[in-house]
């Protein structure tokens, strides 16, 4: 049986508001002005329909130089990476129950290949992320291509995740899906 897991806002906690201000900074954009154009193109992004450049200079409404790009890359997956204890901790006795892990997360490249070497990660069999396989959720080809990945059926796997559209799109394919509304979710399965 599989346990797959969203990565942000599930395992992760969201970015602070000192985390938003930096990048917004980096942007030259008001914090409120940043989160509004930040999440304009950020699916495309997720997708790998578009790269950092193109995303970042989106979000700051300016080309950027390389190092002001690389610094928005840096904040932007600073993040993103920090995990949450009570999430981890809770994952952890799932695993302990005798569930497989799984991630499957929308993610740029710069985000999923840090995850990639994210040392707690590495408990996860199989970490899929929408911009390998150029689909975000809740489209339903992304969670075939998790079936076909983890080489299960629906029924043997459980799903987790913050966003109740992701949540709603995987049901439909069979498996067994479940809105995050805190850690305590991963002690019902």
């Amino acid at each position: 049986m599989w346990l797959v897991c969203d990565y942000g806002d599930v395992i992760s906690l969201s970015p602070t508001a000192d985390d938003v201000a930096r990048a917004a900074t980096l942007c030259g954009l008001d914090p409120e002005h940043f989160a509004e154009a930040y999440w304009v193109r950020r699916i495309e992004y997720d997708r790998g329909d578009i790269d950092a450049r193109t995303f970042w200079a989106s979000v700051a409404r300016a080309e950027l130089d390389d190092e002001r790009l690389a610094a928005c890359v840096a904040a932007d997956t600073a993040g993103w990476t920090r995990l949450n204890p009570a999430s981890t901790a809770a994952i952890e006795r799932a695993a302990g129950r005798g569930w497989r892990l799984a991630l499957l997360s929308n993610a740029p490249v710069d985000i999923a290949r840090t995850l990639d070497v994210t040392p707690w990660l590495s408990r996860f069999e199989h970490r899929v992320f929408s911009c390998d396989l150029r689909i975000t959720k809740p489209d339903p080809a992304i969670y075939d291509a998790l079936l076909s990945r983890l080489g299960a059926d629906a029924a043997d796997v459980a799903f987790v995740d913050d966003r109740v559209e992701n949540v709603v799109a995987a049901a439909r394919v069979g498996i067994s899906a479940h809105h995050f509304t805190g850690p305590e979710v991963f002690d019902s399965i």
